[in-house]
């Protein structure tokens, strides 16, 4: 009878010193210009596509095709905020660039982050979060048809 009460008792002041966990959700504003100029990126990316973030001054628009959004999602396990984002960034360009594709668009104007469906325009940095397990880049733009420069 004594073991039980104390097994209750210790189970008790455990229970009782257990602090909830949080999830770690860290927002990252890191530069595009990094992203873009990554190995992976200048591999994986259609250079044939043009990319415009933010207010970036653009070609003359000879037609809008549309607008969309991508929201990629990336294992961060072990890996650096960074490096995770930019493979989240990646794969959130590699979304755009296939709908830009399939519009018969030339480029990608007006990129801006769009977490949780909250702009956030930059011509230099992109918007990220991160946590413990996984990152994520939002981002939206508008697929246009292009005047050749």
């Amino acid at each position: 009878m004594k073991k039980m009460i104390l097994a209750s008792l210790l189970c008790g002041v455990a229970m009782s010193v257990v602090v909830p966990a949080q999830a770690r959700d860290d927002k990252l504003l890191l530069p595009i210009a990094d992203a873009m100029n990554a190995p992976e990126t200048q591999e994986k990316l259609d250079s044939s596509i043009k990319y415009y973030f933010g207010h970036q001054k653009t070609p003359k628009v000879l037609k809008k095709l549309g607008t969309d959004a991508s929201n990629k999602k990336t294992n961060a396990f072990g890996k650096a905020d960074e490096k995770a984002c930019q493979w989240a960034f990646l794969s959130a360009m590699l979304s755009l660039e296939q709908r830009a594709k399939e519009l018969g668009a030339n480029a990608v104007i007006n990129i801006v982050s769009n977490y949780k469906k909250v702009e956030m325009s930059s011509e230099t940095e992109y918007e990220c979060h991160a946590g413990a397990i996984m990152a994520g880049v939002a981002l939206k733009g508008d697929f246009v048809k292009t005047a050749d420069k």
